[in-house]
């Protein structure tokens, strides 16, 4: 019995991240360049370049009320002394998310970004080859795939394209693109492998494919490819977070038909110029 027991859950792959070490992984999978832990929040700091890597992350916040309108305050002054809007992500599933939404609305923060976890547990047995012709590095950043990348997926802002090359070297990952036949990069994406206690996971992120080039089963090659290679790397899950303004239904079955299925959702809280507490 103990025998079917122990193929059964292996069968079943690994218990889903959550809570602390699914935002964990989250924030290792696209590292700011700079983080201060306050009353249970994760500030990130990245020179103000995506929401993900410059927001106030609820990971062990107060469940009491007038502890946790304290946190708030102190997140909030230490945001503002840096010259940023406050700005809070909230994971739908953890901890007093509800109370934490709800002061939040009431000091006037507009709710934005709502996005859902996709996850999947990653066996080389059930995994097809990587896509042909793709070019992939492992590790450190490769610069000429973050060209390459970069082309396909700018980002507006001052010292954006700095700051993003900082932000992926962070972390090691795998960097895959496919080149058309003038060898020009056509798609990216990018998975970087995360430490999650005695496993590791796959966080797949900046996945790109050129106008000009889509609906040709490159976003599927590119995706499909990335979770092979992740699992050779020893991963046991990918994570994918997808703003659900952005999925449209082929992006959906694209996801559903490589296995990711949700996992959870969060949304972030900003506080709009001049509102007040």
């Amino acid at each position: 019995m103990a025998s079917r027991s122990r193929n059964s859950t292996a069968a079943r792959g690994p218990r889903p991240l959550t809570g602390t070490r699914l935002l964990e992984a989250l924030i290792g999978g696209w590292r700011p360049l700079a983080r201060l832990d306050v009353e249970g929040f994760a500030l990130l700091r990245s020179r103000g370049i995506t929401r993900r890597a410059n927001s106030a992350v609820a990971l062990e916040v107060p469940a009491d009320r007038d502890a946790l309108e304290q946190a708030v305050s102190r997140v909030e002054a230490l945001m503002q002394s840096a010259g940023a809007a406050p700005t809070f992500r909230i994971l739908r599933e953890h901890g007093p998310a509800a109370e934490l939404d709800t002061l939040l609305e009431g000091r006037g923060y507009s709710a934005e970004g709502h996005s859902r976890i996709l996850e999947r547990a990653l066996d080389p047995a059930r995994l097809p080859a990587p896509h042909p012709q793709a070019v992939i590095r492992t590790g450190g950043l490769d610069e000429d795939w973050f060209d390459g990348a970069w082309r396909l997926a700018p980002r507006e802002g001052e010292d954006a394209r700095r700051t993003v090359r900082d932000i992926m070297a962070g972390s090691p990952a795998i960097q895959l693109s496919l080149p058309a036949g003038s060898d020009a990069v056509v798609a990216v994406g990018r998975a970087a492998l995360v430490e999650t206690g005695r496993t590791s996971a796959a966080v797949l992120n900046h996945i790109a494919v050129a106008e000009e080039h889509r609906r040709q089963g490159l976003g599927t090659a590119v995706v499909g490819s990335l979770l092979t290679l992740a699992a050779a790397q020893g991963a046991d899950r990918a994570l994918l977070e997808v703003e659900t303004t952005d999925t449209g239904q082929a992006a959906a079955r694209m996801y559903r038909g490589l296995g990711l299925r949700p996992l959870g959702a969060y949304h972030y809280r900003v506080r709009p110029e001049g509102a007040t507490r």
